[in-house]
């Protein structure tokens, strides 16, 4: 009994031996699994996701046999390696995918460029601008305008006002040539009254300008054009009595060269002038003919100017002209052929859309061939400014200054200073608005026996473009003549029209 005691304990002694080394072998055999799950997961990762869904299924299960462990991870889930190289492979590397740098390697290389400020742009359907109609290497843009008005003129106690109707055709025709350039340009204004009583002012003009790109440093031009208006019952020189005043020819033609020595930029032009007056009817029925204030004109201007930078070019201008009446005399035996000198200094400036134009400052004098007929001297201001403060708003500024001569006895003439400005700005894109406003001086020399007189003018407008092709329009304006001695002269005026453009 003793003995089989003993063969009993020996037993279970070396069954407890042996599943302590079995035990001993499988936690070392766990252990080394466990160690080498992460660099399993890492291989897996490099190779394809399904490879490190079996990695972790391996890792999470290190209690697991030897064998079944070794199983799961060399035969279970046969797809989970992928070979890049087999047929019909289509899918990208998953470590490309997941580089951050390989859309910017291998995206569009033509992307749109962003704006600056990184908001996005909102596309314009339409500017507002017709194309215009293309003949052969040219483009005409015409437009039709009608429109009904009403003015009111008041003079004194007398007072005055019509209700007409206004028709305004305006166009260009304007070349598409790789080298040179002409342009033609044309406004017509007709007036028709429909109640009332005033003067109808109809006024014409066309403009036809060629350049020639001698060379690279070398442009050369050549202009001509015609004009007619009526004159203004507040001018000067209109006819007292008139049931309606006479209307005024001009003829233009200039020829003119400009050459870039370097910094140094010149040029010469020469202008022709004619201007031919019609008959004017009186009330009392009788004709008056202003045959003796037909003239000629003709200019010659040289400049020089020297270009402190492409944007900034100050100018040295001077100019001779001569001034020849048909008739020798006019009807009241006054000579007024005259010889015309003209001197100015300026600045031109061109900052592209933001600023561009030329303004500057000189003298001039007139010499009538009558000696009875004081010489008119004036220091002169001219210019054009073109200031856009901001897109969609523009401001123009003018100058001028022009020696007129004068129809009276004993009168040589006058000086008239006039200054201008425009604005105009987009409320929308379909819709503009405009506000103008300028004063005119008239200045007879010193003893003569002519009333300085002050103009006064003011405008607003708006413009709706319905499409690109058609647009409401409607304007009113003012104008305040104030002579030195006498009645004052009011002219308002209001009008809405449709617009016609192609």
């Amino acid at each position: 009994m003793a003995s089989t005691g003993q063969h009993r304990d020996r037993k279970r002694r070396r069954v407890a031996a042996a599943l302590s080394a079995c035990a001993f072998t499988c936690a070392i055999t766990g252990t080394a699994l466990a160690q080498s799950a992460p660099q399993s997961q890492s291989q897996t990762q490099a190779t394809s996701a399904l490879a490190l869904a079996a990695a972790a299924s391996v890792t999470s299960s290190p209690t697991a046999t030897p064998a079944t462990g070794t199983a799961s991870a060399t035969t279970a889930n046969p797809s989970a390696t992928v070979d890049p190289q087999a047929t019909g492979s289509l899918g990208r590397e998953p470590r490309l995918v997941s580089d951050p740098d390989f859309a910017a390697d291998v995206g569009r290389l033509n992307a749109r460029e962003t704006t600056i400020d990184g908001l996005s742009r909102r596309t314009r359907p339409d500017d507002g601008t017709a194309p215009g109609i293309r003949l052969g290497s040219f483009i005409l843009k015409p437009s039709l305008t009608t429109s009904y008005n009403t003015e009111t003129t008041r003079t004194g106690a007398r007072r005055q006002t019509r209700g007409f109707l206004e028709t305004g055709l305006k166009g260009s025709l304007t070349s598409d040539w790789s080298r040179h350039e002409l342009a033609i340009t044309g406004d017509g204004i007709f007036q028709r009254n429909l109640s009332g009583t005033g003067d109808e002012k109809p006024r014409q003009t066309i403009d036809a300008r060629l350049r020639l790109d001698i060379t690279r440093d070398t442009v050369a031009t050549l202009s001509a054009g015609y004009g007619f208006e009526r004159e203004s019952t507040t001018d000067p020189n209109a006819v007292a009595n008139a049931l309606e005043q006479a209307g005024i020819n001009t003829f233009r033609a200039g020829a003119g060269i400009t050459h870039d020595f370097g910094l140094i930029r010149g040029s010469i032009n020469t202008s022709f002038n004619r201007r031919t007056y019609g008959n004017v009817a009186l009330d009392n029925g009788t004709t008056l003919t202003l045959k003796d204030r037909d003239r000629n004109a003709v200019t010659l201007t040289g400049r020089l100017g020297y270009e402190l930078s492409p944007a900034l070019i100050p100018f040295l201008e001077a100019s001779v002209g001569r001034t020849l009446y048909d008739l020798r005399t006019d009807s009241l035996g006054y000579e007024r052929s005259a010889t015309s000198y003209a001197g100015r200094a300026g600045v031109q400036v061109d900052l592209g859309e933001k600023l561009r134009g030329e303004i500057g400052a000189g003298y001039e004098t007139v010499r009538f061939d009558d000696g009875r007929l004081a010489a008119i001297d004036a220091i002169t201001f001219d210019g054009l400014m073109n200031w856009s403060p901001q897109r969609g708003t523009d401001v123009a500024l003018r100058l001028a200054t022009t020696v007129e001569p004068s129809t009276t006895a004993g009168q040589s003439g006058y000086v008239a200073y006039q200054l201008s400005s425009e604005i105009t700005h987009a409320l929308r894109d379909n819709l503009v608005a405009r506000l103008a406003g300028g004063v005119t001086f008239r200045n007879y020399p010193s003893g003569s026996t002519g009333t300085d007189e002050r103009v006064l003018t003011a405008g607003a407008g708006l413009t709706w473009d319905f499409t690109r092709y058609l647009a409401l329009s409607g304007d009113i304006g003012y104008e305040r003549t104030t002579p030195a001695v006498g009645s004052s002269t009011d002219v308002a005026r209001i009008g809405v029209g449709l617009t016609l453009r192609r």
